[in-house]
């Protein structure tokens, strides 16, 4: 992260004030939050979408309890890499959002339209003094009448749509390694081995490695450890 100098302190205290070279530093910081996080991977294949990333190991905690890998409904997952506590803030209000959706126009929510509240969310907290930014960033992935989806919210509240992307501390290799080995069209089994090739090289912890499946038509999917040593034989 770039030095601040001393000129520019005072406009690090507020949320709500631009420095003279047009910097949210509060923004900044969010972003080396999500900088500390467990590194968190999405790509498509052909016919869906896969989230990836490690669960956290704490000893005599319940690992559920640290879930970083979230299902919003059937057809749309997210991972997340930073503050924990704000994913699940924001990840509440996906669920009520896509369940409002269903209710009142009898079909599920577009993933972009879905990724746009959250955009929106988040960059309502840049822009009030009292508030700060979600220390957070998410991959969304899913599909929908438009076709795969796999997009990422930053703190800043901008989305980008990706067709492989990681985020957290690993990003740096995670993505020279996707842009080595990603392809278009890449069938399931590769694209799982490639998944957890990339959490292992950024994480060294094959035993805590956590992986959703989306299809094209099917419902979200998580994989157990048994499912995962069969695709990587």
């Amino acid at each position: 992260m770039p030095q601040i100098l001393p000129e520019y302190m005072g406009y690090d205290r507020t949320m709500s004030t631009f420095s003279p070279d047009g910097r949210l530093f509060q923004v900044e910081y969010a972003k080396e939050a999500v900088k500390k996080g467990t590194t968190s991977v999405g790509l498509a294949f052909k016919g869906g979408v896969i989230l990836a990333t490690i669960k956290q190991t704490i000893d005599l905690a319940v690992p559920d309890s640290l879930e970083k890998l979230f299902k919003i409904d059937d057809h749309v997952g997210v991972v997340s890499a930073g503050l924990l506590a704000d994913a699940r803030v924001l990840v509440t209000q996906l669920r009520k959002i896509s369940q409002i959706n269903m209710i009142t126009y009898e079909e599920k929510i577009d993933v972009w339209a879905l990724s746009k509240v959250l955009g929106d969310r988040m960059q309502f907290s840049t822009l009030y003094a009292g508030l700060r930014p979600f220390g957070v960033s998410f991959l969304i992935g899913g599909y929908d009448k438009s076709g795969l989806h796999l997009i990422q919210s930053d703190p800043s509240g901008m989305l980008y749509e990706w067709k492989a992307y990681a985020i957290g501390r690993g990003e740096a290799l995670a993505n020279k390694t996707l842009k080595q080995q990603w392809k278009e069209n890449m069938d399931e089994k590769d694209a799982v081995k490639l998944a957890f090739e990339i959490m292992t090289k950024t994480e060294k912890d094959k035993r805590t490695v956590d992986i959703v499946i989306i299809k094209k038509g099917e419902k979200f999917k998580r994989l157990d450890k048994e499912e995962i040593k069969r695709i990587l034989k």
